[in-house]
């Protein structure tokens, strides 16, 4: 048992400067929460298995982020209610829910959310990184679409290490901005676009008018982060689409509905669109129980938009099928889920 998932990142300080800053003050983060320290008489290192956790994903996704030197740890993780824990200890193939929770999941991403979310992931590649060591990890793309015309506003943290001066950075800037501009042109789909990158510089006021940072992130020196006020689990914030208010990342995969549902939701949604001809759109609606099976929620409501060219008995029927489907292999679902093979953003 573990709901790890009340984590905090708070920002540490540094000193851009161009050619390299320095660290003065490395970055925090707190493990907040419940899980299990003693299993079957089994002692648990459960803050040992949290750090060494955190640090892996470091050094496999931030490359400028020492996490031995850039950041402290603080376990604020204490046993699980009785209650919640007994859940385990009752057994079965299916466990019970954890919690009374909502979630919804839809498909498919409309034109701007599938641009949106290719940006981030293409500037966040290998082979842009290659392209440009200078660009760092933490970036922000918010997508506007007016009509048949798209704008993308992207926020991108350079490495101080690779800008030589004001002049270097605005220079590779504009490259940076020329490459994703040529990106969206090709893939986007969209024919009129307009793409902006860190529109508070300000040329003629040194460091205090560009977006430097020491490590790639912003939160080196500016902003902390908080489990669940970043990107959904299919890696967006789509402010015209339902939203889960569960934070999938940090539950346990085989109990907590916060995290099952709000991701099997999306994979249903998604499924559905797929397979059952007929579809435009579909929502799929699931609420838990606290103490019933996961494989049995009180509700599963799938909402379709249709595109008129199948009679809507046929894809209602369909649809209901992939939904017994899923729920009957929601073990195997939670597997994947604890293996890591389903990605939660």
């Amino acid at each position: 048992h573990h709901n790890i998932d009340k984590s905090l990142l708070a920002a540490g300080e540094v000193e851009t400067r161009f050619g390299g800053g320095m660290v003065k003050k490395p970055m925090k983060l707190i493990f907040g929460d419940r899980a299990t320290f003693e299993a079957n008489g089994v002692s648990i290192p459960v803050g040992e298995i949290a750090i060494q956790t955190a640090k892996n994903w470091f050094r496999e996704n931030m490359r400028f982020v020492d996490p031995d030197e850039h950041v402290k740890y603080q376990i604020e993780v204490q046993p699980g209610s009785s209650a919640l824990t007994d859940i385990f200890r009752r057994g079965g193939r299916i466990l019970e829910a954890n919690d009374t929770s909502a979630a919804v999941g839809w498909a498919p991403m409309t034109k701007t959310e599938r641009i949106v979310l290719s940006v981030e992931k293409y500037m966040n590649s290998k082979e842009f990184k290659k392209m440009f060591p200078e660009s760092g990890e933490d970036i922000k793309v918010m997508g506007f679409r007016k009509d048949d015309e798209l704008e993308l506003i992207v926020s991108m943290a350079f490495v101080d290490r690779f800008i030589e001066d004001e002049k270097d950075y605005f220079e590779k800037k504009a490259l940076i901005l020329k490459e994703i501009r040529r990106f969206v042109e090709e893939k986007s789909g969209f024919e009129k676009f307009k793409v902006q990158l860190n529109t508070l510089d300000v040329p003629g006021r040194g460091l205090d008018g560009i977006y430097l940072t020491v490590l790639g992130t912003s939160a080196d020196g500016a902003d902390s982060g908080q489990v669940g006020r970043g990107n959904r689990v299919n890696g967006l914030i789509s402010l015209n689409r339902p939203q889960c208010s569960e934070a999938a990342a940090g539950k346990n995969p085989v109990s907590h509905v916060g995290k099952i549902y709000n991701l099997l939701t999306h994979e249903i949604a998604n499924e559905i669109y797929e397979t059952v001809s007929g579809i435009r759109e579909v929502y799929v609606w699931m609420l838990s129980k606290i103490g019933r099976p996961i494989d049995q929620p009180i509700v599963a409501a799938v909402q379709i938009i249709p595109d008129s060219s199948e009679p809507f008995d046929k894809i209602s029927k369909e649809a209901r099928r992939v939904v017994d489907y899923k729920l009957e292999d929601i073990e195997e679902f939670c597997m994947k889920l604890a293996h890591g093979k389903i990605p939660i953003c």
